[in-house]
C-alpha cells in the first residue's frame, strides 16, 4: 500500500481562516495526487534533452556544490569603502508561503547567513 493524503482538515477555531481553506489548501489533494507530480529528484546534464532520476544524496550534494562554487566565485566581501558586507548577489532564494512563523524565521536566517541578497517569499509573488 502506498501512503497518501486522504483529507485536509482546517482548524475550525483558527482566528484567521475560521475553518475555511484558502485556494491553495482547497487544491492540495489534487496537487499531491497529480500523476504529473515529481516525487523524486531528477537532473538534466548539460547538453542533454532528458532528465535522469538520481538519489536525494546525489541531488543535495550537487546543489550544495554548485551553490558553494558560485558563492566562492562571486561573494563581495567588502564594499568600496572597505566595510565588510559579505554580499552574494548571483544566487537567490524563493521561500515557500505555506509555512509556520518559526520555519520562516529559520529559513530567513539561514539564507541571509550565506550572504544572499535576493530573497523573497512565494506569498508575495
Amino acid at each position: 500500500m502506498t501512503p497518501q493524503a486522504t483529507e485536509r482538515a482546517p482548524t475550525s477555531d483558527h482566528p484567521t481562516n475560521r475553518g475555511t481553506l484558502c485556494p491553495k489548501g482547497a487544491a492540495l489533494l489534487d496537487m499531491v495526487r497529480a500523476k504529473t507530480r515529481t516525487v523524486y529528484p531528477q537532473i538534466r546534464k548539460p547538453g542533454s534533452t532528458t532528465f535522469e532520476r538520481v538519489s536525494w544524496d546525489v541531488a543535495l550534494d550537487r546543489i550544495a556544490r554548485l551553490m558553494k562554487d558560485d558563492r566562492d566565485q562571486n561573494i563581495v566581501v567588502t564594499n568600496q569603502q572597505g566595510v565588510t558586507v559579505n554580499r552574494w548577489t548571483t544566487t537567490g532564494y524563493l521561500a515557500a508561503s505555506a509555512t509556520t512563523n518559526e520555519t520562516a524565521w529559520l529559513t530567513y536566517k539561514t539564507v541571509r547567513s550565506t550572504g544572499m541578497v535576493a530573497f523573497d517569499n512565494q506569498a508575495r509573488v
